[in-house]
């Protein structure tokens, strides 16, 4: 990926005469789970040209050359590209497999863009998780907490999925920023600001870093349920309090 990048990036500056970066950090890759989300994904992913306009009808996105959708409609070629085991998903014979893809497609246009399919990990199925209950999740996955779990479980990608910030060094901002005793954050109160910041250390934990409720749960002291409660209390907290938000990431990621 990174010398198609950059292959392109050198055309690009010669034939508009320019110089320097076209492209910056590393391009974005998720873990799908398969079944729940992977088609869900391709049709979210080949509408973005007529999302964005570059496209003015399907019937345009049919043929246009820079999306994989015109690919499985049989109107373009791209080696690189798997459409059998996505068509055969659809019908026992390509002509039916692409007619009844196309009215998949066809049928997303109206949901617009899809939050659950470009947040991070959880973010995107946490609105179909039980009552105070949190899921495991994992901004580079795709997929449901028992999935990101079982990821979790493979020994070589046990330290490729830890987090980079510590429960630790989470309570001793957010402390900070509260100007608490981060030892009486961990201990169990109604006391309206230490619940406040353990609201935000459990919505973070969870939603942000990609720990486990019951790793939270642990740390704070706090049961299965109250982790769940303190960080819906969280969520709200931030979501009524953007730049709170953007403080803390910021101190974190000094």
């Amino acid at each position: 990926m990174r010398r198609l990048l950059t292959g392109y990036a050198v055309s690009f500056n010669r034939r508009h005469n320019r110089c320097g970066h076209l492209f910056q950090n590393r391009y974005k890759s998720i873990v799908c789970e398969e079944e729940p989300y992977l088609l869900e994904l391709i049709r979210y992913i080949h509408l973005n040209p007529l999302r964005a306009g570059m496209v003015a009808s399907l019937d345009e996105l049919d043929h246009y050359r820079w999306s994989g959708h015109a690919v499985m409609m049989g109107n373009r070629r791209f080696s690189g590209q798997e459409t059998i085991s996505i068509l055969e998903r659809f019908g026992n014979t390509l002509s039916t497999a692409q007619q009844n893809y196309r009215q998949f497609v066809s049928e997303g246009i109206k949901k617009g863009r899809r939050e659950d399919l470009v947040g991070g990990g959880l973010k995107r199925s946490q609105a179909e998780r039980k009552e105070n209950e949190c899921e495991s999740f994992d901004e580079r996955i795709l997929g449901g907490g028992d999935f990101v779990d079982e990821l979790k479980q493979h020994v070589e990608l046990q330290t490729k999925m830890q987090s980079t910030v510590t429960l630790a060094r989470l309570l001793a901002v957010v402390s900070g920023l509260w100007g608490l005793d981060p030892e009486a954050v961990r201990r169990p109160s109604k006391t309206r600001a230490p619940a406040a910041a353990r609201g935000i250390i459990c919505h973070l934990a969870i939603f942000e870093c990609g720990y486990r409720g019951n790793e939270v749960g642990r740390f704070l002291h706090l049961g299965s349920s109250g982790v769940s409660l303190a960080a819906k209390r969280g969520e709200k907290i931030l979501r009524a309090d953007p730049a709170m938000l953007r403080q803390v990431m910021a101190k974190i990621e000094k």
